[in-house]
């Protein structure tokens, strides 16, 4: 009769290469589903911008009648993320709160203007709504073809050169952080740097 101990110990060893086995398929698995459902960044959607190219260079008043220069180098070095919105949009009014807080968070290199077009009185209301006084905010059809706006919410970030940076619909935090981060690994999309 075998002994009971060593029964268990070949028993155990069993085991433990059955759960090795179910590890590996598993952790394979998991890197497949990974590839699948890499991080979305921003779509990028503009035939007007390319990353890399020159912002468009604009002067425009906001609702207050003071002049908004957007594109171009700007003199403190610091970046400008230029949010397309609309009083009218329940994903650009979702995402007011993601808007403020990287304006907390990214102070330090960042700039945020908001643009839209549209009737004074609803973006006023808008405004106050929304806590979105400390931001300039300018109303000119104009400036959004000029960056090639097609759908709301849409976001251009631009360097303190003046450059595109990156651009994209955002609709999520992730896809407003993706404009961040590509800017930041110097690519034109976080797409373009997962298939590199």
């Amino acid at each position: 009769m075998a002994d009971p101990l060593l029964i268990s110990h070949i028993l155990l060893w069993l085991l433990l290469l059955v759960m090795a086995v179910v590890i590996f398929a598993l952790a394979r698995q998991v890197g497949i589903l990974y590839e699948r459902t890499a991080p979305a960044g921003a779509l990028m959607v503009s035939r007007r911008l390319a990353s890399g190219s020159q912002a468009p260079e604009m002067e425009v008043p906001d609702l207050d009648g003071r002049m908004v220069r957007v594109g171009g180098a700007s003199a403190d070095g610091r970046s400008t993320l230029i949010f397309f919105t609309s009083p009218t949009c329940p994903v650009c009014r979702s995402l007011l709160p993601v808007i403020l807080s990287a304006a907390r968070s990214e102070a330090t290199w960042l700039s945020i203007v908001l643009a839209s077009d549209g009737e004074e009185h609803d973006h006023r209301g808008y405004i106050a709504g929304n806590g979105l006084e400390g931001f300039p905010y300018v109303s000119s059809r104009a400036f959004g073809v000029a960056y090639g706006v097609s759908k709301l919410p849409y976001a251009v970030l631009v360097d303190g050169s003046g450059k595109v940076a990156s651009f994209g619909i955002i609709n999520s935090r992730e896809h407003l952080e993706s404009l961040f981060e590509a800017k930041e690994r110097g690519v034109a999309s976080i797409q373009e740097h997962l298939r590199a």
